[in-house]
């Protein structure tokens, strides 16, 4: 026997009455709709504009960078009307600007790029065409002359006062030492730092104070001639020295860490340096991977600004990109 299930039909307006009510129902319904459309399309433009403004802020640096360098390059221009220091310190401040820019981007050949670009610039036109030594001995030339130019300032600049804000930016970024140096094969030291060679840069410093000093006590004639050989003479050696103490302690930094007299200027600055590796010590869990590939020692898995080795910093970031908590930035 079959059974048949009266289902009750739907509700519909048949009553001519009632459809102004039904149309305004659904025109309601349709007014709803687009309102929660218009504010989901709002907020997704507003997360965008978030996301977009979080990624500009992500070149912060770089852009101060720029602006410190276009400041020093126009006061000098100004100050000392020379059209040179406007194309010199806008060349430099575009190359690092450029190259954190690439770094922030996650490009692995960011710091490699400015160190080409700014150390080759240095050593090659100032120092092998211009005939400027922009080493530690052409900063004493023109210190006992009195005059403030070309190495004056360049110290005055990278070495003495700009480490204040980015510590041994310098190092890690233009020196055209370290340039060469970072292309051999020993990246992360091999060996503990040697604290007693340290004192090597020391005597380095003294040296060089010495030599200049003589040659102006003695008033040696031809000293500008003098100080561009002076100049190809000690890059000749810095390199020599270089390599060799990378192979033999297999570790590239091996110059900077002993030997480099310069790092007597920039130590004390670098220690209140504005920009600098901080460490969030509550997610730090101590796995030692930012020390194994810190090139200069640094105790960069401590957050004060005593911690071992911590002028020594170069802002190379090899620790950040190795910390597995991101407990580094």
């Amino acid at each position: 026997m079959l059974h048949f299930c009266c289902w009750p039909a739907p509700a519909i307006c048949s009553d001519r009455t009632a459809l102004p009510i039904c149309s305004r129902n659904a025109a309601a319904g349709v007014a709803e709709r687009r309102k929660e459309k218009g504010a989901r399309e709002k907020a997704m433009k507003k997360q965008e504009t978030m996301k977009n403004n979080k990624g500009l802020s992500k070149y912060a640096v770089s852009l101060l960078l720029f602006l410190l360098f276009e400041t020093i390059a126009i006061t000098l221009w100004i100050t000392k009307n020379n059209l040179f220091y406007l194309l010199n310190f806008s060349y430099i401040g575009c190359c690092l600007a450029l190259g954190t820019a690439l770094f922030t981007a996650g490009k692995s050949y960011a710091r490699h790029f400015v160190q080409l670009a700014v150390g080759s610039y240095m050593l090659l036109y100032l120092g092998v065409i211009s005939r400027e030594n922009m080493q530690i001995e052409g900063f004493w030339y023109y210190l006992f002359l009195g005059v403030f130019e070309a190495a004056t300032i360049h110290y005055a600049v990278a070495k003495i006062f700009g480490p204040l804000l980015f510590g041994r930016g310098w190092c890690g970024y233009a020196c055209w030492t370290a340039m060469v140096l970072d292309f051999l094969p020993y990246k992360q030291p091999r060996q503990p730092r040697k604290e007693k060679l340290g004192v090597l840069r020391y005597v380095m410093f003294a040296l060089s104070l010495t030599l200049v000093s003589g040659l102006f006590l003695f008033k040696v004639a031809n000293l500008e001639k003098i100080m561009f050989w002076l100049f190809l003479a000690g890059n000749a050696l810095y390199y020599a020295a270089g390599i060799a103490l990378a192979f033999a302690l297999k570790d590239n930094r091996a110059f900077c860490k002993y030997l480099c007299p310069i790092t007597v200027f920039l130590k004390p600055m670098s220690y209140f340096s504005l920009l600098r590796i901080h460490c969030d010590e509550d997610k730090c869990i101590h796995c030692g991977k930012c020390l194994r590939v810190c090139p200069m020692n640094v105790e960069v898995n401590k957050g004060t600004r005593k911690r071992k080795n911590g002028t020594e910093c170069i802002l190379c970031y090899e620790c950040t990109k190795a910390c597995p908590k991101k407990a580094l930035h």
